[in-house]
Protein backbone atom coordinates (compact mmCIF):
# COMPACT_ATOMS: atom_id res chain seq x y z
CA UNK A 1 0.00 0.00 0.00
CA UNK A 2 0.97 3.35 -0.49
CA UNK A 3 1.78 5.78 2.11
CA UNK A 4 0.15 9.04 0.28
CA UNK A 5 -3.04 8.77 -1.73
CA UNK A 6 -4.01 11.43 -4.49
CA UNK A 7 -7.20 11.81 -2.97
CA UNK A 8 -6.27 12.74 0.99
CA UNK A 9 -4.54 16.04 1.27
CA UNK A 10 -3.12 17.83 4.17
CA UNK A 11 -5.35 21.09 4.60
CA UNK A 12 -4.51 23.44 7.16
CA UNK A 13 -6.83 24.27 9.47
CA UNK A 14 -6.48 28.46 8.74
CA UNK A 15 -8.10 27.16 4.98
CA UNK A 16 -11.02 25.08 6.51
CA UNK A 17 -11.79 27.88 8.94
CA UNK A 18 -11.09 30.25 6.02
CA UNK A 19 -14.01 28.63 3.90
CA UNK A 20 -16.49 27.95 6.54
CA UNK A 21 -16.75 31.26 7.18
CA UNK A 22 -17.31 32.07 3.36
CA UNK A 23 -20.12 28.95 3.76
CA UNK A 24 -21.80 30.63 6.24
CA UNK A 25 -21.63 34.45 5.57
CA UNK A 26 -23.38 33.15 2.22
CA UNK A 27 -25.45 30.66 3.82
CA UNK A 28 -29.62 31.24 3.20
CA UNK A 29 -32.28 30.63 5.60
CA UNK A 30 -33.53 27.60 5.60
CA UNK A 31 -30.11 25.71 4.87
CA UNK A 32 -28.84 22.74 6.71
CA UNK A 33 -25.83 22.25 8.16
CA UNK A 34 -25.08 19.50 6.17
CA UNK A 35 -25.54 21.80 2.60
CA UNK A 36 -23.31 24.27 4.86
CA UNK A 37 -20.44 22.04 5.08
CA UNK A 38 -20.50 21.18 1.32
CA UNK A 39 -20.12 24.44 0.25
CA UNK A 40 -17.75 24.54 2.86
CA UNK A 41 -15.76 22.09 1.30
CA UNK A 42 -16.52 22.78 -1.94
CA UNK A 43 -14.92 26.30 -1.10
CA UNK A 44 -12.03 24.59 0.83
CA UNK A 45 -11.15 22.79 -2.69
CA UNK A 46 -11.42 26.33 -4.31
CA UNK A 47 -8.91 27.81 -1.85
CA UNK A 48 -6.24 24.74 -2.53
CA UNK A 49 -6.67 24.83 -6.24
CA UNK A 50 -5.74 28.51 -5.80
CA UNK A 51 -3.05 28.22 -3.78
CA UNK A 52 -1.33 25.59 -6.15
CA UNK A 53 -1.43 27.39 -9.09
CA UNK A 54 -0.02 30.22 -7.25
CA UNK A 55 2.89 28.19 -5.89
CA UNK A 56 3.12 26.89 -9.37
CA UNK A 57 3.36 31.08 -10.75
CA UNK A 58 5.91 31.09 -8.67
CA UNK A 59 8.27 28.34 -9.41
CA UNK A 60 8.03 29.22 -12.92
CA UNK A 61 8.60 32.85 -12.23
CA UNK A 62 11.73 31.31 -10.01
CA UNK A 63 13.14 29.62 -12.67
CA UNK A 64 12.69 32.41 -15.38
CA UNK A 65 14.58 34.57 -13.01
CA UNK A 66 17.27 31.70 -12.42
CA UNK A 67 17.51 31.71 -15.96
CA UNK A 68 17.89 35.54 -16.82
CA UNK A 69 20.77 35.46 -13.81
CA UNK A 70 22.67 32.71 -15.25
CA UNK A 71 22.40 33.65 -18.73
CA UNK A 72 23.60 37.53 -17.41
CA UNK A 73 26.67 35.78 -15.53
CA UNK A 74 27.56 34.12 -18.81
CA UNK A 75 27.64 37.54 -20.56
CA UNK A 76 30.03 38.88 -17.75
CA UNK A 77 31.89 35.99 -18.16
CA UNK A 78 32.09 36.57 -21.80
CA UNK A 79 32.75 40.21 -21.55
CA UNK A 80 35.61 39.73 -18.90
CA UNK A 81 37.46 37.77 -21.25
CA UNK A 82 36.93 40.03 -24.12
CA UNK A 83 38.70 42.46 -21.93
CA UNK A 84 41.17 40.30 -20.62
CA UNK A 85 41.81 39.57 -24.86
CA UNK A 86 42.10 42.98 -25.41
CA UNK A 87 44.42 43.91 -23.06
CA UNK A 88 46.87 40.92 -23.85
CA UNK A 89 46.42 41.97 -27.56
CA UNK A 90 47.18 45.49 -26.94
CA UNK A 91 50.62 44.62 -25.03
CA UNK A 92 51.80 42.85 -27.62
CA UNK A 93 51.96 45.37 -30.24
CA UNK A 94 54.31 47.42 -28.07
CA UNK A 95 56.55 45.24 -26.87
CA UNK A 96 56.92 43.51 -30.33
CA UNK A 97 57.85 47.72 -31.24
CA UNK A 98 60.20 47.43 -28.45
CA UNK A 99 62.08 44.49 -29.86
CA UNK A 100 62.21 45.94 -33.44
CA UNK A 101 63.50 48.84 -32.23
CA UNK A 102 66.68 47.31 -29.93
CA UNK A 103 67.16 45.00 -32.19
CA UNK A 104 67.57 48.29 -35.04
CA UNK A 105 69.89 50.07 -31.94
CA UNK A 106 71.85 46.35 -31.92
CA UNK A 107 72.55 46.70 -35.37
CA UNK A 108 73.33 50.28 -35.35
CA UNK A 109 76.02 49.57 -33.14
CA UNK A 110 77.25 46.54 -34.22
CA UNK A 111 77.81 47.84 -37.72
CA UNK A 112 79.04 51.24 -37.17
Amino acid sequence: MAKYSKNKTNVSEETKEEAMKVAKATQRPGQTKEQTKLIAQGIQKGIEQYKKQQKSKVRDLNKKIKKVNAQQAQSEEEQEIEVLAETKNSILPWVLLALSWAGFAGYIYISG
